[in-house]
């Protein structure tokens, strides 16, 4: 059934909006959810967290009068319970049943669509280079992007298609002017903004490396090759090749301080190998990992922050909220940092998570090679964004 088919209950019930949602889990209120969508999308992305009870029963549980009692036993009677499907309706079908029954419901606006709706800016506080560090983040995916400012410039690191216009409206309420568009790499998890930010009047920038992996936009776009520098007001954006993850894999140091990553190392992990060639190439992606690691990311000082492209549940944030570390920290709790190649390989191949979702076709998009409007791309994207080479956290071990 489509959300627009259920019928609206004869009890009415209170609707919570998503960034409320994420309010009280953030500040660490118990919280229960019951999930209505179908089990295999459950089971491959639903909101989770050490306060949060998540109950998954199928909406059609609840389309007869007589919803069996073993449905009912699932749900507690004793606290709050919001009820959420994928858009909102059957969410609202569903939570306004339990309230005739007398539960203390109330159902989430706009389901999980409206849970990737949320996209935060956090600044980074220990960036010590030139003007102001954002890092965006996205809760439901775990995607982080990076707004630098400084005299009247700005520049976003690995922007999201989604979140265009709010790049720009940010960008209009700190007073600057977005010059720089960056992706680090062409991404399988999600669809990137860079060209949509180029047709704005931003200057899009990509990666020399991954043109040959079949980009049909490059002409009309800046590509950046190993050492390319980019100015932002007083800041400077180094471009540092680190293929690994991809062939393209591109890092960006921001002015000394910050290495913005993409999806070569993380806080928590490094990345997977086996995106771009899949099964067969990723033991020889592993190797171009390990050195790109080896000789040109673990070689800047000790402080220089690290901010990947994703975090993890896994993951924990930095007392500023950002999903961020010194490389220094990083290597003294991540083994994998300190491991010979042989043993760093053989490491991340043996614990790799699922594909994430779509990605041949989202890598089709971001290449050019595959056109979808705006609500086609954001239904690509939903679902956790499974780029690191673990499905735990390889730091603190």
């Amino acid at each position: 059934m489509n959300a627009d088919d259920f019928p609206t209950p004869d009890v009415a019930v209170e609707s919570t909006d998503p960034e409320s949602l994420k309010d009280r889990i953030d500040a660490g209120e118990d919280v229960t959810l019951l999930d209505t969508r179908m089990q295999s999308d459950y089971d491959e992305w639903h909101i989770d967290g050490a306060n949060v009870t998540s109950i998954n029963i199928p909406y059609f549980e609840f389309l007869e009068d007589d919803i069996d009692d073993d449905v009912l036993a699932q749900i507690p009677e004793d606290r709050e319970v919001t009820v959420l499907c994928a858009k909102g309706g059957a969410s609202e079908y569903v939570a306004g049943t339990l309230a005739e029954r007398g539960y203390d419901v109330d159902h989430l606006e706009d389901g999980m669509n409206g849970w990737a709706s949320i996209y935060e800016a956090v600044e980074v506080e220990r960036y010590d280079g030139a003007g102001t560090l954002l890092q965006y983040q996205r809760p439901s995916s775990g995607c982080l992007g990076y707004l630098l400012y400084h005299d009247g410039e700005a520049a976003i690191i690995d922007p999201l298609r989604a979140f265009t216009d709010r790049y720009l409206q940010d960008a209009e309420d700190f007073g600057v002017e977005l010059q720089y568009a960056f992706d680090t790499h062409i991404h399988a998890d999600h669809v990137s903004g860079v060209r949509n930010l180029d047709a704005e009047g931003v200057e899009g920038v990509i990666p020399e490396a991954a043109v040959d992996r079949g980009v049909v936009y490059a002409d009309d776009l800046t590509t950046a090759a190993d050492g390319d520098t980019f100015g932002v007001g007083d800041a400077t954006i180094e471009t540092v090749s680190t293929p690994g993850h991809t062939t393209g894999m591109t890092s960006y140091l921001v002015d000394e301080s910050l290495l913005a990553t993409g999806d070569g190392l993380f806080i928590e992990s490094v990345a997977r190998p086996d995106l771009e060639e899949g099964d067969d190439g990723a033991p020889d992606a592993a190797r171009m990992l390990y050195e790109s690691l080896q000789e040109r990311v673990l070689t800047l000082p000790d402080d220089t922050l690290i901010g990947g492209a994703h975090f993890s549940d896994a993951a924990e944030p930095a007392e500023d909220g950002t999903y961020t570390a010194p490389i220094g920290e990083l290597v003294a709790e991540m083994e994998a940092l300190t491991m010979d190649e042989d043993a760093f390989v053989e490491l991340i191949l043996s614990d790799m998570p699922p594909r994430p979702a779509n990605y041949e076709e989202i890598i089709a998009t971001n290449l050019g090679q595959n056109a979808v409007d705006d609500e086609e791309a954001f239904t690509l994207e939903l679902g956790p964004n499974n780029c690191a080479a673990s499905q735990e956290s390889l730091a603190g071990d």
